[in-house]
């Protein structure tokens, strides 16, 4: 579905992202199937809950002091991001949101990361 080996997402597949050499996947790998980068540092997504992107659900992002977030919304693009989830990101001092399908997201993230910006990222990793 996605591979880059330059990284830091080296690969992507339904439930199953592998990142900097670390798999993290819906069997229970690493930090699971829904995960969340910021500097580098992988963590689970555990905030994310349905298919519905509310505010309270990118609070781990909030006061990060990122510029840029990019959200895989899933690999069908399941997961729907409303007006006011765009907007309190945007409130939150975030100046540019980039939503795509999992696979598209993670290379919009690693060009970012290694273009040196300052980028997180959240992401779905099934549906």
């Amino acid at each position: 579905m996605f591979k880059d080996s330059e990284g830091p997402i080296e690969s992507f597949d339904w439930g199953c992202f592998v990142i900097n050499g670390e798999m993290h996947s819906a069997e229970g790998a690493g930090v699971g199937k829904d995960i969340c980068i910021i500097d580098g540092i992988v963590t689970p997504w555990s905030a994310r809950k349905g298919h519905l992107l509310k505010p309270k659900m990118v609070s781990s992002i909030i006061g990060s002091g990122i510029e840029i977030l990019v959200i895989g919304n899933g690999v069908n693009g399941a997961l729907k991001v409303p007006e006011k989830t765009s907007k309190a990101i945007s409130e939150a001092g975030i100046s540019e949101l980039i939503i795509e399908k999992t696979p598209e997201a993670c290379a919009a993230f690693n060009r970012l990361y290694r273009e040196g910006e300052s980028v997180a990222f959240l992401a779905h990793g099934t549906c």
